[in-house]
Parts: C-alpha cells; structure tokens; sequence
C-alpha cells in the first residue's frame, strides 16, 4: 500500500495561541521603544546640523569612569558598549526562547526563517564586496549592512497604522533574532583586537559561575547584578566586544519554569529589561550614534564613494534580493504552501522592510571604520540606506493595507469577550493548536 503523501505546512498561517501572545507581548515593547528610537534619531540629526552642534560633540566625547580598570571610556562609547550590551541580554533571551519553545525550537519549524535570515545576511555582505571591490575600495565594511532593526521597522509599521497580521509581524522578529546572533557571532570573530587572555579567562569563568547559579536555581538580583558587571568588564578588558557578554547571558538564563514558578528567570529578566533596553539603551545610543553633519557635499559621497555605496545597496538591494530568495527557495524545499489569503508580495514587502538596518549596523560600521571622517560616511550610508528601504516598504505595506485590516479583524475579533479571539475557538482542538509557522 502506497505511503499517504506528506502533508504541507502553511508558512505566514494562524501563530498557536500561545506563541501569538507571546509575540504580541515583546512587539508591543519593540514598537513604543521604535517609536523612541526613532524621535532620538531625529533629534541626533538635527542637533548634529544646528548651531549647537559644537556642544553635541562635547558631550558625545566626554570622558568618564575608572581608567584603573580600563573603564575610562567617552559617553558614545559608554553607550555601544554598556548599554548596547542589555540590548543583546534580551536579544539572547529571546533567542533561546524561540529555540526553547518558539520557532526555532524544531528543525522543521526553522529551515525557513534561519534560511531567509541567513540569505539575508549574505547577500548584503556579497553586494557590499562586489560594490566596494569594482570602486576600488576596501571590504572592511562588509558586515555593515547584515543587521535588521526590528525596533525601527516596527516604528515605521506604527507611523504607516498598519494592521499587519501576527504571523507576518512574526517572521520578521524571527528574522531580526537570528539577524541579532549572526552580528553578535560577527562582532565577537571579525572585531577583536589585543586579546587579554587573563581577562577572557575572568570573563569564561564568570559564565561559568552564572551558569552553576541558574543550574541550582539560586535567585535574587544582589548575585547576578554584580557577576554581570564583571563578566562584562572582563570581557571588554579581553579584547572582545562587550556586548558578547549580554548574549552569552542571555542564553545562558533558564527559559523553562519550574513546577510552581509563575515565570522562568529568563522571563522575569526580559519583563524588567525590555522596556529599559527599547525605551533607554538603544535611544540613548541612536542619539550619540546618529548625529552626522549632513551637507550636499557629504550625500553626494555617499553615492559617489564605494564603501557606503555598498552599504546603501546592501541595505536596500541585498536584503530584499536575499531574504525573498531565501524564503522562496526555503518554501520550496520545505514544501511549505504560502498563506492563501497572503501572497508572495506581502513577502517581498517584508524583505524591502529588512533594509532597515539601524543600531546593529551603526555599532558594526563604529567598529569597522574608526577613522571619524569614514565612520561620518558610513553613518550616513546607513541612515540615507534605512531611509531609502522605509519608504519603498511603506508603499508596499500601504499598498496591500487592505487585505492586512481584513486579516487583522478576523484574527483579533472577540465576541464573547472571554480574552480569546473567536477564530482560535474555531479550531477543533482548541487556542493552543492552531496551525503555525513552517
């Protein structure tokens, strides 16, 4: 007797019940701390180009902590390596958490968005080389353009008053999560320089010690708060980007709850840390990490110099050609049936909304060109780059608007009021089953 053929999976389907809540809940964070993200940017902007700008670089360059220990760093620097590195703690968090029980908890559940993310990261890179290699510049800007920023494309999202249904908006945090991991693998493989190897030993054996505390289920915040500190010192005095010490943490914290518990470690932390990570850190490093003087003589660089050509084309070009490609391909050999009542336009209105490449690739051009004049550059690459994909995404989304309300309503619609959508009650083996993600 023939063998019953395989089932296809829906990929942009109904998200289960919990894994739907679960999203909401961190893109409700993500999209106010866009929103703030995006007036620090204007602000950055506007006071780099006024007659303040002098005071702008004053306070942006000055100096302070404990040069005893190596911590004597100036206030943008404090910014991208202290407060960056909570940033990447709930990054981690949140990707063990979709490793754990999210999307990326099953091989089968993964190949598609691991697929595009990755597609998405080295496309852009292979642009930038290409358009860096034929101007005759060099390729040490190549990661720039890799990075999503979630919190920026969700503010555009709430600017446009989308009502992008949750499976989309889920993807792309699937895609900026493992966007995230392969910056942070970047950063920690391309971008260290005069290892300390005592310090990084400190560092590895602080991780150790968090790792024995959340194995024996020690709690409260006076262990963790200062073991942190010192694995993040260890690790910058290592020679190795300080925001790697937030990750490890990050996956690192206990995602499962224990019989009793009303939320995991990893859970509470990212519930304390989120909003102060979208709302204070990444804000405060858009706003000493944005402010570029901006002149026709500078835009015109841009365009007309390899290296932040190739990050504007990488943002633009090679994120959408990488991540559609990736995804279309991935369906294909997953045999994954798009969303009938989504097309493949919704896709590559999503991977056009993936150039927006903002904090990630602003800390990696940082690290990539220290020079100031061609970190100015490749800052305004990025911004005019971002810029450039939050207007053709915007048309997109605005575009099919329509069919997002339409979906929206019917997924969010509540009739009897009990807390759970009636399309989930439609089902019949209930919220917590209902077709997911491939």
């Amino acid at each position: 007797m023939a063998a019953a053929p395989r089932e296809r999976s829906t990929f942009l389907g109904l998200l289960p019940w919990p894994e739907r809540s679960a999203v909401a809940q961190a893109l409700r964070t993500e999209t106010v701390g866009g929103l703030v993200l995006l007036a620090a940017a204007v602000v950055a902007l506007v006071w780099a180009n006024s007659p303040w700008s002098g005071t702008y670089e004053e306070i942006r360059d000055f100096h302070f902590g404990i040069g005893a220990i190596g911590l004597d760093l100036s206030v943008e620097h404090w910014t991208a390596d202290g407060l960056l590195s909570i940033f990447f703690l709930v990054a981690g968090i949140e990707l063990k958490r979709e490793l754990v029980v999210g999307s990326l908890r099953t091989p089968a559940t993964a190949a598609l968005p691991v697929v595009a993310a990755l597609c998405g990261m080295v496309v852009p890179a292979a642009v930038y080389a290409a358009t860096a290699t034929a101007g005759g510049g060099g390729l040490e800007g190549w990661a720039v353009p890799m990075a999503t920023d979630i919190a920026f494309a969700l503010a555009v999202l709430a600017v446009l008053s989308t009502h992008l249904p949750s499976a989309l908006r889920a993807f792309l945090l699937t895609l900026a999560v493992v966007d995230d991991l392969g910056a942070i693998l970047v950063i920690a493989v391309f971008f260290t320089s005069d290892l300390n190897l005592v310090a990084l030993a400190g560092a590895l054996a602080g991780l150790v010690v968090f790792y024995v505390l959340q194995r024996y289920r020690v709690r409260g915040w006076w262990w963790y708060v200062p073991l942190g500190l010192t694995i993040w010192a260890l690790m910058y005095n290592g020679g190795v980007h300080a925001t790697v010490a937030g990750v490890a943490m990050g996956l690192i914290l206990r995602t499962t709850r224990d019989k009793g518990e009303d939320a995991s470690p990893a859970e509470r932390t990212s519930h304390l840390l989120h909003p102060v990570s979208a709302g204070v850190a990444v804000p405060l490093f858009a706003l000493f990490a944005a402010g570029v003087a901006v002149s026709t003589g500078s835009l015109g660089e841009v365009f007309t110099q390899p290296e932040p050509l190739g990050v504007v084309l990488g943002l633009v070009a090679g994120k959408t050609l990488g991540i559609f490609a990736g995804t279309y391909l991935a369906a294909r050999f997953t045999r994954a049936r798009l969303n009938p009542d989504l097309a493949w336009a919704d896709v590559f209105a999503l991977a056009v909304l993936a150039g927006i490449g903002f904090t990630v690739a602003l800390l990696i051009g940082e690290l990539a060109f220290p020079g100031p004049a061609e970190a100015e550059l490749i800052k305004a690459a990025v911004l005019l780059g971002s810029l450039i994909a939050a207007a053709l995404a915007a048309l997109l989304v605005k575009r099919r608007n329509g069919v997002y309300r339409r979906l929206w309503e019917e997924e969010t619609r509540d009739e009897d009021a009990d807390g759970i959508p009636d399309i989930y009650q439609r089902t019949s083996s209930g919220p917590g089953s209902a077709t997911g993600d491939s």
